[in-house]
């Protein structure tokens, strides 16, 4: 009896609304999301309807590369030393060689500037000796500012900065860090990691939590490769 009322007062709610307003243009099941009143609906359908709703609410977190993957094909960007812009494929850049890729949240960052890189440009030699072709830092930013940082860091041909500017081998690998909601304007940028890869493939990944500074430092990579 009880369902029944109420079902025929939000007919009634429905039919008052659409007379008193010939602008509203709400459907039925917007005003009233339960087409049939919830105590009609058996305990089944609820637990149906609810796990719906929840479900379609949890966002979708995408998975970073792993080892033993091959690292997609992908363009970046650099300034030579001749001050000429220049395009490198990922496979270019890995295949048949020993290469280190380092990524940074943001070009002329504290962590990134007075920590991440540099230990890789000191720590450079070391990586020659123990076989690696090249280590290249990558980040988010166009290839204008990753050319402003080197000379800033006053970096020669020890690292390799490369440009990501769309994020499309950052995304790619499921490595986005968006960190939009920073009063300093970001946007969506790469999560910090270290990687070394042979002949295309991950060997090792040393990826950070967002931002942080733990586990990528040139040093921890040196004890791997």
């Amino acid at each position: 009896m009880a369902a029944a009322t109420a079902t025929t007062a939000a007919f009634a709610a429905t039919n008052l609304l659409r007379s008193s307003s010939p602008k509203l243009k709400q459907p039925f099941s917007l005003l009233f999301p339960f087409k049939t009143h919830p105590s009609l609906l058996t305990s089944s359908s609820r637990r149906s309807t609810l796990h719906r709703r929840f479900s379609s609410a949890v966002p979708k977190i995408s998975s970073a590369i792993s080892v033993g993957d091959k690292l997609p094909d992908t363009t970046l960007s650099y300034f030579d030393s001749s001050d000429e812009l220049q395009t490198v494929s990922v496979s270019d850049l890995t295949s048949k060689k020993k290469t280190i890729l380092v990524a940074v949240p943001g070009a002329f960052t504290p962590t990134c500037s007075q920590k991440h890189l540099p230990g890789f440009v000191e720590k450079a030699a070391e990586f020659k000796a123990k076989g690696i072709d090249t280590i290249a830092c990558i980040s988010v930013n166009d290839a204008f500012v990753m050319k402003a940082w080197k000379q800033d860091l006053k970096i020669g041909d020890e690292v390799l900065l490369l440009s990501d500017g769309n994020g499309d081998f950052t995304r790619a690998i499921g490595c986005e860090l968006d960190l939009s909601d920073k009063p300093v304007g970001l946007g969506v940028r790469s999560r910090r990691y270290a990687m070394y890869v042979e002949d295309g493939v991950v060997k090792t990944l040393n990826l950070e939590d967002g931002g942080a500074f733990n586990v990528s430092s040139a040093e921890d990579l040196l004890k791997v490769v």
